[in-house]
């Protein structure tokens, strides 16, 4: 007999939360340093280029306040005006920030060679990523060198929260206050879409329970398989999940079950023992 997926009205339900933002009322918070943090996430990769007014919709801001912001991003190094385009591209300060972040993060140590290997054995494309709001955001990647892997991800890619393997991963591990805001978020986005959608995140806490991690065959695109499985690293680092995506006609849904699947858990437990191992001798 199939089991029923649980719904999602079971996995969220909680007491009713305030979700609305306390940037208004919190006097140590800095507005406009904010929404100059949101216009450098506006762009999804380091190679977009974005008017005042594409950032100003992607903010939600006015296009005024985003032309004195992307002004002063600009003098700062964090931008670069293209000015025969009139558009705007992500800056060399942006970039040298993030470069040292990556470098200095504990878990790129803990992964170091071992993603690469886990790439080439199981020919896929092998990734970690975290949430961002309503996406997940790429902050390593590896491709199979011995197979073409033709997926144009890379680090800073951003993908959908609810119809991707490594999307779905991060809404089974947040806690149940937090899922229902974001479920109730992703539901007012599209209610159309809504009755799949929560069929596919319902059927990700079934994947966890009973596979150890979470798939997506053919789901966020049908001509994409992956499966996601999320870290245990504590609370010092922000939710993480690692993923192997292929193309469906290189490693069909079979293969990610039977042989990909294994081996990306037998990766995340040595990255989560040698993350702590490294955090005890800090």
């Amino acid at each position: 007999m199939a089991k029923e997926h649980p719904s999602t009205e079971t996995i969220g339900k909680v007491d009713p939360v305030a979700s609305g933002s306390e940037e208004g009322i919190d006097r140590n918070f800095v507005e406009a340093l904010a929404r100059g943090l949101r216009i450098l996430q506006a762009f999804h990769s380091s190679e977009e280029r974005l008017s005042n007014l594409e950032i100003a919709l992607r903010c939600g801001l006015p296009k005024s306040t985003v032309t004195r912001l992307t002004y002063t991003l600009t003098t700062l190094g964090f931008l670069h005006h293209i000015h025969e385009l009139g558009r705007y591209r992500i800056g060399l300060a942006t970039l040298t920030l993030g470069r040292m972040t990556h470098s200095r993060l504990d878990l790129m140590q803990a992964s170091e060679g071992l993603l690469q290997e886990l790439a080439d054995s199981t020919r896929t494309m092998i990734s970690l990523g975290i949430r961002d709001d309503l996406s997940v955001l790429y902050i390593d990647s590896h491709r199979s060198q011995s197979t073409a892997i033709t997926l144009n991800l890379d680090i800073g890619s951003r993908l959908p929260l609810g119809t991707t393997a490594m999307g779905r991963a991060h809404i089974t591990i947040m806690g149940v206050a937090e899922r229902r805001i974001v479920l109730d978020r992703l539901r007012a986005l599209s209610e159309a879409n809504w009755p799949a959608l929560e069929h596919g995140i319902s059927k990700a806490f079934l994947d966890i329970a009973e596979l150890g991690c979470v798939t997506s065959f053919g789901d966020w695109n049908k001509e994409i398989n992956a499966v996601a499985v999320p870290l245990k690293l504590g609370n010092a680092l922000p939710p993480v999940v690692i993923n192997a995506a292929a193309p469906a006609r290189t490693v069909s849904a079979q293969t990610f079950i039977s042989d990909v699947r294994p081996r990306v858990m037998t990766a995340a437990k040595i990255i989560e023992n040698r993350y702590k191992r490294n955090w005890l001798q800090a």
